[in-house]
């Protein structure tokens, strides 16, 4: 990092001086003169308010058990002089490069940084570890206490803050203070909007360089539309492939760039490919609720793809909270004996059973509840917003204060990246929705209580489901973790294949096999819970969507010319307009 002296010099002869010239003077009056305006700009609009998710309650704090506490002290002491150790041997900051934050060289070309980034670690795990040692508290009142911590901690990382970030302190000198003005119109910008950006939002067009998968949308409804993907195969297996994704999120996560589309790749694999595309809601879906998204969103796409092309089945695929909806289907269905509708589920990190859901779970409480009542009062739509802050804040590290540091301090421009670019793509929910399902599934955990809970007037017991499963879980996934996706398989009662795959909630699904990235665990042998799984399971190098494929094949291995209905448009359906449609533009 440059000397901070060395920036201060005569604007004529060039020589270094103790004071500041007149002409450095006059820039970093100007540099501050420019911030001000910015400022002053943006207080005289009047940018449209977001509320923030309500943190997890901190609960009443009982006295800390004091045989810990002294442990815990003695720690402490220890690592302190650890600390003082590492500062004597010229070694300030080599613990803290272990941590991606701290990983720069910056951090340890000066003492002062690396004992910054040192200390800042110590008194995390100090914290941390002093949560044990409080008496009195409930299983979940410690994991609520421990994320709030946790979320403090990531706040208040000596990486956040100009002055103890020496790569910023590096960027502002050598641009005399650019970075700043850059950082803080980004900053401004996303104040305005109520949304942190994470990308390049001009770098990407729907239907050019993502979500570009040729095909048509052959059906619409209120709620949805239907695409169907043009064949790229001279044969298509005969029982198609219906995917639901989230409608939290766009459908297009399964279709980024081309290399790394899962719908583009199934359509090479000869499948008759149809995807809904969910309606972002607004207040004409003021009163939609779960009922709606299963009989009317899948059970309808459902019969359509089988009415287009004359066949009895269809393979589906549910995604998150479009996984536990197509659960509710196949329950629905088995219950009015239509069970034989569909051929195969497969679920991609999907819940059914709350009661290990992870950190979310933290936040759904009666703070929380009428916290979105207060934000849909009127409309009956929650802001798509609240949602993307409330999914960054389980991963604050990453998803928050990364984009504080890369956009706000150092002024980066921002990356082209087509998965960021679908992160910030949200959509608006229904309320009434919303509120049932954190209510009914996350709170209360109803869906496995048999007949707690009805669609259409059908009351949904998952123990009736006996179509053939394909489970997928991710190892890292902080939204959907394996251990909740695993009990699936201890409530359905037909045949199970559960799939471990490396990495999380996204990457763990959007994995191409000519990536040749991550990896992902089977096991052949019958096991009870995912311990017994993964001790016995064998790991495969690579994407797990070859095996998925086999599977598929195994069941349906019938094929059939792609030609007539086979081909978007063909049909009886007549083509709307082209893939990607008009509901994945709707904000």
């Amino acid at each position: 990092m440059a000397e901070i002296g060395e920036e201060w010099g005569s604007a004529e002869s060039g020589e270094a001086s103790d004071l500041p010239s007149l002409a450095d003077v006059q820039h970093w009056t100007g540099v501050i003169g420019q911030a001000q305006q910015m400022l002053m700009e943006h207080m005289a609009s009047t940018p449209e308010g977001l509320g923030l998710p309500a943190m997890p309650p901190i609960p009443a704090v009982m006295f800390p058990d004091p045989e810990k506490l002294a442990d815990q002290q003695s720690d402490l002491i220890k690592a302190g002089l650890g600390l003082f150790a590492e500062l004597v041997e010229g070694h300030p900051g080599r613990e803290a490069a272990h941590d991606r934050r701290f990983k720069a060289e910056q951090w340890r070309a000066s003492p002062i940084f690396g004992i910054i980034a040192d200390t800042y670690l110590v008194l995390c795990e100090a914290w941390l570890k002093g949560i044990d040692a409080i008496e009195g508290l409930e299983p979940r009142q410690r994991e609520q206490l421990r994320f709030a911590v946790r979320s403090l901690q990531d706040a208040m990382a000596p990486s956040n803050f100009p002055l103890t970030n020496p790569l910023v302190l590096e960027r502002i000198f050598e641009t005399r203070g650019e970075n700043l003005l850059r950082g803080l119109d980004h900053l401004l910008a996303d104040l305005g909007k109520g949304q942190l950006t994470h990308v390049d939002r001009d770098a990407f067009e729907l239907g050019r360089n993502i979500a570009a998968t040729p095909g048509k949308v052959i059906h619409e409804t209120p709620l949805y539309q239907l695409i169907h993907y043009t064949p790229v195969t001279d044969r298509v297996m005969e029982v198609p492939l219906l995917i639901f994704p989230p409608w939290i999120n766009r459908f297009y996560i399964l279709d980024l760039n081309p290399k790394n589309s899962f719908i583009r790749w199934a359509v090479e694999q000869g499948f008759s490919v149809f995807v809904v595309s969910w309606k972002s809601a607004d207040e004409s879906l003021a009163e939609v609720t779960m009922d709606d998204y299963v009989v009317r969103g899948q059970v309808d796409a459902i019969d359509t793809v089988r009415g287009l092309l004359g066949v009895d089945q269809v393979h589906t695929i549910g995604y998150c909270v479009a996984g536990t909806a197509l659960s509710m289907t196949l329950a629905w269905l088995a219950a009015r004996g239509e069970a034989a509708k569909v051929a195969s589920a497969t679920f991609f990190t999907a819940q059914v059973d709350f009661s290990e859901a992870g950190d979310l779970t933290l936040f759904i409480d009666d703070e929380q509840l009428g916290m979105i009542d207060a934000l849909t009062q009127g409309s009956g739509v929650l802001d798509g917003r609240y949602m993307a802050l409330t999914f960054n804040l389980l991963r604050g590290r990453d998803l928050i204060w990364n984009y504080v540091v890369q956009n706000y301090l150092l002024g980066e421009d921002y990356p082209a990246f087509d998965l960021l670019y679908w992160n910030g793509d949200t959509t608006n929910l229904p309320a009434k929705w919303h509120r049932a399902y954190l209510r009914d599934l996350y709170r209360d955990n109803r869906l496995v209580e048999p007949g707690a809970l009805t669609v259409d007037g059908v009351p949904i017991d998952l123990r009736r489901i006996a179509t053939p499963a394909y489970v997928q879980a991710g190892r890292e996934d902080h939204i959907a973790p394996c251990r909740s996706v695993w009990k699936i398989t201890e409530h359905v009662a037909g045949p199970v294949r559960f799939v471990l795959a490396g990495s999380g909630h996204i990457a763990g699904v959007v994995n191409p096999p000519a990536a040749g990235k991550y990896q992902y665990w089977t096991c052949d042998t019958p096991v009870d819970s995912l311990d017994q799984f993964e001790a016995a399971a064998r790991e495969t190098k690579g994407s797990w969507w070859p095996d998925w494929l086999a599977w598929i094949r195994d069941r349906t291995p019938a094929e059939v010319p792609a030609e007539g209905a086979r081909r978007p448009g063909q049909g009886k359906l007549p083509a709307i307009e082209d893939a990607p449609g008009r509901y994945v533009r709707t904000r």
